[in-house]
């Protein structure tokens, strides 16, 4: 499993600056992490590490490389309870993600659904929630397995962040093999789930890992926030129980790679990304 890393480490750098920054970490892979629809100035002037879904993937795909770093994921996270408007990332983008990523070899795209932002949104009744978010995944669904992509569902949400949410999406959408699981560990911890169990149940549904750790400050927040961002502390020197979760995920053939969502210096990186290697090394001579 390569264990890549979100590539927002300057985030008013530009993509190419962020490349370097991660290899001169010492990562081999990284997420297309910050992508948009159109055009973007701000990206086009070199001062946010952002790439629009409508370019042309091999650029990025030879950007990359020039860097000696694979692409693990292109992220396409969406506010997915949220009503559909063109001013909203959803449905296009997403199915953009999919001809993106099919187009350069990249099999995981990440999506979400965020908060209830809206009172309309607020008010929906979680079954109107769980028909809101797959309404607008299932054609990228069809078209993630026609080109072979996976889609995967990460807790970020008040659907994602429960086994009962997930499986409700995955059911509506007909349970089809392109649509999985990212397995964000603090994300779901922080939401109210167990990592482990959300592991043990998806464990032949989760295609990629968000390797983060989250400490004791954020106990009384579980349940209350969903999503923490990037966590600031090193792997393995917080509450979650990560070692359970790779316990519970052993010898999957479908987890090829994986992301640190952390932030901090590159030895904070470079530590945490070797517990991630150990642990999952550790799992495979069990």
């Amino acid at each position: 499993m390569n264990i890549g890393v979100f590539l927002i480490l300057n985030r008013q750098g530009s993509l190419e600056e962020n490349l370097a920054l991660a290899r001169d970490a010492g990562f081999s892979h990284a997420d297309l992490t910050y992508t948009h629809s159109g055009a973007a100035m701000m990206e086009r002037s070199g001062l946010i590490p952002s790439v629009s879904l409508d370019a042309n993937p091999f650029d990025i795909k030879r950007l990359f490389e020039k860097y000696g770093i694979g692409i693990s994921t292109v992220c396409a996270h969406a506010p997915l309870l949220e009503a559909s408007s063109p001013a909203r990332f959803g449905a296009a983008e997403i199915m953009k993600a999919v001809r993106f990523a099919a187009a350069i070899g990249v099999r995981d795209v990440i999506t979400t659904e965020f908060y209830a932002n809206s009172e309309w949104s607020r008010r929906l009744t979680h079954e109107q929630r769980v028909c809101v978010a797959a309404e607008k995944l299932y054609e990228a669904s069809r078209m993630a397995a026609d080109y072979g992509v996976k889609i995967c569902l990460e807790p970020h949400g008040p659907l994602t962040c429960s086994i009962r949410g997930l499986g409700d999406i995955l059911d509506l959408l007909g349970n089809p093999d392109s649509v999985g699981v990212n397995l964000d560990t603090g994300n779901c911890w922080l939401g109210g789930a167990d990592p482990v169990e959300m592991a043990t149940v998806f464990k032949d549904r989760i295609y990629h890992i968000h390797w983060k750790d989250l400490g004791e400050e954020y106990a009384a927040k579980r349940g209350a926030i969903f999503g923490s961002g990037f966590s600031t502390i090193e792997l393995g020197t917080g509450v979650i129980d990560l070692e359970g979760v790779a316990d519970a995920l052993r010898d999957s053939p479908i987890i090829h790679n994986s992301t640190l969502e952390i932030s901090g210096p590159p030895e904070l990186l470079r530590a945490s990304a070797a517990h991630a290697k150990k642990l999952w090394e550790r799992t495979q001579k069990l």
